[in-house]
């Protein structure tokens, strides 16, 4: 057994006390199916024959009465079996849903560097559905067809051998059929899934870009490239709807080619007088018993296949293991002074033909104030962001109190360092909510505090509703320097020994900067700072200037050092001040 069917069968191992009950009911439910034809039979063959119609009658009424019995049983078993069941199928559907948004809050940012959200999206949503509907319908499916093509075969071969043998030897026929439209049903399932996948991150892509799409008012341009995607969604879909229909119009083909021959060797048979009419009757009822359940199980390969399909994008995301794990000696990480080292640290991103960091060695005194400078795309972001283990270093160490952060817990790193960026992202929601984010257990006073010292209060008051008003999808209905100042007061709520401020200021207009400039400032008191700048005025008071080029670390000092040394910075900061003029 594979580990992808082990871990498949994993998911029935909570709810096997519902699953038993479940089979037990599909079972009675078809051994139910089987009796009605038999009793049938024997008001054909017995009382019809041996009673006159005074005493037929009663036995007749006592039978119909014992199979409105039978009927309600049925009806009771097929209920328990359509609904639990069905809730069997969807608390697995949850427990899947669950693992793999769970690991995929572990994957790392080299992992998301290459997805797209809407593909993912899809295989959490739309292919869950229908794996839920195999771990549903599969066994029970099975077991139901296995149960009355096993009784329905005893009962006909007692009635009459040689007509049985002539309804059997169309059925190895018809499962030759299913597994050759089997290879080529996967192929057109796969297809539809990677399509609608498409769809999806097409649509994720255009909604979130909205605003950009209508400020180029290139609405007909998103149109036509949707419909393209979605043509090629159909395309795939009519090969698949072609597949399903000579599977299902072969399989029609079968049904009636049995019937003919029913009809065909009955005929005969009566004529020769080695069965009678009731058995001939008998017969035909069976032979739908028995053809369902065949039909059934053929019709199950369409459901595998959509299932296993889905199940398989699933799980290969459950496959890729994350890149950035606690090591077993990991520990966490206390009485956080706030000493960062970079010790001969070189960083790659995996698609990447050379370093983007290159032998980097940088000493951080507690409560220092650093800045990174330097031109575009020298890595001053990445440097940052392999602090809280956003990427593993390719080489070197990076130290925190001495600590190798690779012997930190990730969490009780990540706790320890708050991150401001330029990109705020902030949840639908309230401004609550949002600020609460810095810590899921403050309280309302702490969180107004936070707001007051990240110069946010005054504005949430204006809101309709204050601090419970809804800011929308991603804050739309906030400007960029008050989502930013929310972003700010999340973090003073976080209250870390450790801040990266990834050029927090750059998009703002001035006043809006000045505001959130002297938040920043009054956040970064007494806490190491790493502050990547995009305007160097907003740095001329940073303890330390690091400058950034493409063999690592040029140049540093405090604003006054580097421009008297008129190298790589004092050009930069010539350039900056030409653009303010």
């Amino acid at each position: 057994m594979t580990k992808r069917t082990k871990k498949f069968l994993s998911y029935y191992k909570p709810y096997l006390g519902l699953f038993a009950a479940d089979m037990f009911f599909a079972l009675l439910a078809s051994l139910i199916s089987l009796v009605y034809p038999m009793i049938v039979r024997y008001i054909t063959n017995n009382v019809l024959v041996n009673y006159d119609i005074s005493e037929a009658a009663p036995v007749i009424i006592k039978l119909l009465f014992a199979m409105l019995g039978l009927a309600a049983l049925e009806y009771a078993c097929t209920y328990f079996t359509v609904y639990k069941g069905h809730m069997m199928g969807a608390k697995m559907e949850y427990d899947m849903r669950n693992d793999i948004f769970e690991h995929l809050q572990k994957l790392s940012f080299s992992f998301y560097d290459n997805q797209k959200t809407g593909q993912l999206m899809s295989r959490i949503a739309n292919d869950l559905f229908d794996v839920t509907e195999l771990c549903h319908h599969g066994p029970e499916d099975i077991f139901i067809s296995l149960i009355k093509f096993a009784g329905a075969f005893v009962i006909l071969i007692q009635v009459n051998v040689p007509l049985t043998m002539i309804v059997f030897a169309f059925i190895p026929i018809m499962f030759v059929f299913a597994v050759f439209m089997r290879g080529r049903m996967r192929k057109a399932f796969r297809k539809n899934r990677e399509r609608i996948a498409d769809i999806n991150a097409q649509i994720e892509d255009n909604l979130s870009g909205i605003r950009v799409v209508k400020s180029f008012a290139n609405e007909e341009l998103e149109i036509d490239k949707f419909r393209k995607g979605n043509a090629r969604f159909v395309d795939s879909k009519q090969y698949s709807y072609r597949t399903l229909g000579e599977f299902h119009s072969g399989l029609t083909l079968f049904t009636a080619l049995i019937n003919i021959a029913v009809i065909a060797g009955g005929s005969l048979f009566i004529a020769k007088k080695v069965i009678n009419v009731g058995d001939l009757l008998t017969f035909m009822l069976y032979v739908n018993t028995l053809v369902d359940p065949v039909k059934k199980l053929i019709n199950f390969t369409e459901q595998f296949q959509n299932g296993m399909s889905g199940y398989n994008r699933f799980y290969e995301i459950l496959e890729i293991e994350p890149d950035i794990v606690d090591s077993p000696k990991a520990v966490e990480l206390k009485d956080v002074k706030g000493e960062i080292e970079f010790k001969n640290v070189s960083f790659k991103y995996n698609d990447s033909t050379g370093n983007i960091l290159t032998n980097i060695n940088l000493k951080v005194k507690p409560g220092e104030f650093i800045a990174l400078v330097g031109s575009s795309g020298v890595g001053k972001t990445t440097m940052c962001s392999l602090i809280p283990r956003f990427y593993e270093v390719t080489g070197g160490t990076i130290t925190v109190d001495g600590m190798d952060i690779r012997n930190i817990k990730l969490k009780s790193l990540r706790n320890n360092i708050g991150i401001v960026q330029q990109d705020v992202y902030l949840f639908s929601g309230t401004v609550l909510d949002n600020i609460r984010y810095g810590k899921a257990d403050a309280t309302e006073e702490e969180i107004i505090m936070a707001a007051k010292n990240a110069n946010a209060h005054d504005f949430i008051k204006e809101l309709p509703d204050g601090y419970f008003t809804d800011i929308g999808q991603r804050g739309v209905k906030l400007s960029g320097g008050q989502k930013q100042r929310i972003s700010i007061a999340r973090v003073f709520l976080k209250n870390p020994p450790i801040l990266i401020f990834d050029e927090a200021t750059s998009s703002l207009d001035n006043e809006s900067e000045r505001v959130v400039q002297e938040s920043l400032e009054r956040l970064a008191k007494d806490r190491t700072t790493f502050v990547i700048a995009h305007r160097l005025s907003t740095i001329k008071n940073a303890d330390r200037i690091v400058v950034l080029t493409e063999d690592g670390i040029g140049e540093t000092g405090t604003h006054e050092e580097l421009l008297k040394r008129n190298g790589v910075y004092a050009g930069l900061y010539k350039l900056s001040y030409q653009k303010q003029e």
